[in-house]
């Protein structure tokens, strides 16, 4: 589902004239199978969220290739990036990336919005998305008047709103107390038990890591470690 062949990746920073460049990733060669769960987990800097921006288009790779869904993507255009994502991928974040003006229910149907999916069809997927998180009741709130975890479910809810095949998650649990974190970790299992959904969860959390099939060490830009653990 997700093939990385020789991925490197490195910035450059500094004014014109002085630009220094800071290797970050080096010849990453990693398969993702459908229906894995693949815990990515290394030191600050190791360059753990580098590799899932990369794996999402978000940014280019100075060398190597990325395959998604067997379409070598490394080099679409921006625009064929932006649909390819919107199809292919859902997204979980450690600060939810909801949107403050907009209510539970409307940062819920953004994708769908995006996509151009009518009004009445987008009303009865997105009360069903919300129904499914439990937060159905909350559908008029906004992320100001919900907890944490309300948040995080809304994000979730959003995430699976255009039935992506892979959720790319970055400290997902990061912003949880422990009852939201275990909550969250079991919407995650039963998601790829159900309908064998693909997580790439970037973590420091060894209780995140533990539900993972696979768990990847990243240190200096380098897959160090590997290990195999079936998941729970």
């Amino acid at each position: 589902m997700i093939e990385l062949r020789q991925l490197q990746h490195q910035f450059v920073i500094g004014k014109k004239g002085k630009e220094k460049v800071l290797p970050v990733l080096h010849d990453i060669n990693l398969r993702i199978g459908q229906g894995e769960i693949v815990a990515i987990v290394g030191r600050s800097g190791s360059g753990k969220s580098t590799l899932l921006n990369l794996m999402s288009g978000y940014i280019r790779p100075t060398g190597g290739d990325i395959i998604v869904n067997g379409r070598n993507v490394t080099r679409l255009s921006e625009g064929e990036w932006a649909d390819f994502r919107l199809q292919n991928f859902g997204f979980m974040f450690q600060s939810f990336q909801l949107i403050p003006s907009m209510t539970a229910y409307e940062n819920a149907e953004l994708p769908l919005v995006l996509k151009g999916v009518g009004a009445d069809k987008r009303r009865r997927r997105v009360m069903d998305m919300l129904e499914r998180v439990g937060l159905a009741e909350y559908a008029g709130h906004y992320p100001g008047e919900l907890s944490g975890g309300q948040q995080q479910r809304v994000s979730v809810a959003r995430a699976l709103m255009l039935n992506p095949p892979i959720i790319l998650a970055d400290e997902p649990t990061g912003s949880l107390d422990s009852e939201n974190e275990s909550v969250l970790l079991e919407m995650i299992r039963d998601l790829n038990r159900e309908q064998g959904l693909t997580f790439v969860i970037i973590t420091h959390d060894e209780q995140v890591a533990s539900i993972a099939h696979r768990t990847l060490t990243l240190k200096d830009g380098r897959i160090t470690d590997q290990r195999i653990q079936g998941g729970v």
